[in-house]
């Protein structure tokens, strides 16, 4: 157990901020997924851009590595670009 106040607030409010990150960073994969499964060109052409941008965003705020989020982006417009 912590000894001091800050200590207290400060796992509380990771406590906060992990289930924060927790749910963009699903949010994110699950849009991913729907990506990756989609047959449509003109519906995954319309959610490429979104979808590049969470995965900025994630990047952004260390949630994700960069280096993951460009890997992901590339993969997912090659994908968009074969269909």
């Amino acid at each position: 157990m912590a000894n001091h106040k800050s200590a207290v607030k400060r796992t509380r409010h990771s406590e906060v901020v992990k289930l924060h990150n927790k749910y963009y960073a699903r949010t994110t994969r699950n849009m991913v997924k729907k990506l990756r499964e989609t047959t449509d060109k003109a519906e995954a052409a319309e959610m490429l851009p979104k979808v590049g941008a969470m995965l900025d965003k994630l990047a952004k705020k260390s949630i994700i590595h960069k280096n993951k989020a460009s890997n992901l982006k590339s993969s997912l417009t090659l994908l968009v670009n074969k269909l």
